[in-house]
């Protein structure tokens, strides 16, 4: 097979890069090691900025996330058992959309499939190589066939755990790292939202956040080990400390229902530096990793992929060049900001081991000082609901 822009990954980074290359002529092939519904069905984050859902409007792959998705203008920080709003919409003029990755990802695959753009799953055994010379090519396994992909350049959307960030020599990256000593026990649940907004708390006994999918379905998390065993936490004794920790002395009372899943996830702050070697650029989770707190993950990964994008094209378009050599950096002046606001709001809400009084009375003061002072609060709403992407 012969394309221009090969692209391992049909995660949101993967399939965004695809669809804008399309709407570009540009041509693409998408690999998958994953199948259709395991890329659809796993449980990932739900909250886009006002930037990533005017994108998926202006790439033609909003309609379904306009029509079901949640706006918020706000969100709340509770402590001590009272509860501040930031105001998005005042402090800012922007909101946020609440729509999980899921649905994301089948609106992406419909819209390449509608357009005819090639896409594979359950593709095995891939490695890329020859990605430092001038016809970079991706090997699979793909139906018990031996393939070869060539092509021009190789996105590298496959995550973390994937095979691109690993083929770069070692001797060629910087790799920044903190992991955290906790992690994330999360539920999805079938009980309506008992907030119209997410509640972030911060209590004694640990982190916990409320959250939602849809109408119906709510998302809460609770801080606990990163080792965290779930055979220790039947459904009863998790709604019990989502109780304590969300408690609240203004009468607030929150909606309990039948546990439809549970996870926990490790916590971690992680980038690469460069993003890029040869004809070989990272995107998203292969390149650099958020903790959770702020919501950064998926709206990090398509804003690097719009760099990219636009980069492949003004190549395509003008034979330019600058725009390519200059991804990695590009892209990190935003990755480092994203890291900076995700380290900051895990810092500020989280008991961590070595807490001591001192500790929580400074968490503390930051949080009463964050939510009386105007400037604080617009600070926190405009990284909130996404800085801009020019």
């Amino acid at each position: 097979m012969r394309t221009q822009v090969g692209i391992v990954g049909a995660g949101p980074a993967g399939l965004v890069l695809g669809h804008m290359l399309h709407l570009q002529g540009i041509e693409s092939v998408v690999l998958e090691s994953r199948s259709r519904e395991f890329c659809q069905e796993r449980v990932r984050a739900g909250l886009l900025e006002q930037n990533t859902a005017d994108l998926f409007t202006e790439m033609g792959v909003g309609a379904r996330m306009k029509r079901e998705g949640l706006v918020h203008h706000g969100i709340n920080l509770r402590f001590r058992g009272r509860t501040h709003r930031i105001d998005f919409a005042e402090l800012t003029g922007r909101s946020i959309t609440i729509y999980a990755q899921g649905e994301v990802i089948k609106d992406l695959i419909d819209a390449r499939q509608a357009a005819g753009g090639p896409i594979f799953f359950e593709v095995e055994n891939v490695s890329v190589c020859d990605f430092a010379a001038s016809r970079p090519r991706i090997l699979c396994q793909y139906n018990g066939q031996q393939t070869e992909l060539t092509c021009d350049f190789i996105a590298g959307c496959d995550g973390f755990h994937g095979i691109c960030r690993p083929s770069i020599p070692a001797s060629a990256l910087s790799v920044y790292q903190r992991d955290y000593p906790f992690g994330w026990l999360g539920i999805l649940a079938h009980a309506p939202p008992s907030s119209e907004e997410l509640i972030y708390a911060y209590h004694q006994r640990g982190f916990a956040l409320l959250s939602m999918r849809t109408p119906e379905i709510s998302r809460l998390y609770i801080q606990c080990t990163p080792d965290e065993d779930l055979r220790l936490w039947p459904d009863d004794k998790i709604w019990e400390e989502l109780q304590v920790r969300l408690s609240s002395q203004e009468g607030w009372k929150l909606v309990e229902g039948p546990v439809l899943q549970k996870n926990v996830a490790k916590m971690h702050s992680f980038v690469t530096e460069p993003m890029q070697y040869g004809k070989l650029f990272l995107a998203g989770d292969a390149a650099h990793i958020v903790p959770p707190t702020g919501a950064k993950g998926l709206n990090l990964a398509v804003a690097d992929v719009r760099i990219l994008a636009r980069a492949i094209t003004e190549f395509y378009r003008s034979g330019r060049k600058d725009l390519l050599d200059k991804y990695s950096e590009t892209c990190l002046d935003r990755v480092w900001k994203v890291q900076r606001f995700s380290w900051w709001m895990t810092s500020m809400l989280h008991r961590f081991d070595d807490d001591n009084a001192f500790d929580q009375r400074r968490q503390l003061a930051e949080l009463e000082y964050l939510t009386s002072s105007r400037a604080a609060s617009q600070s926190l709403a405009e990284n909130y609901v996404g800085l801009p992407m020019d």
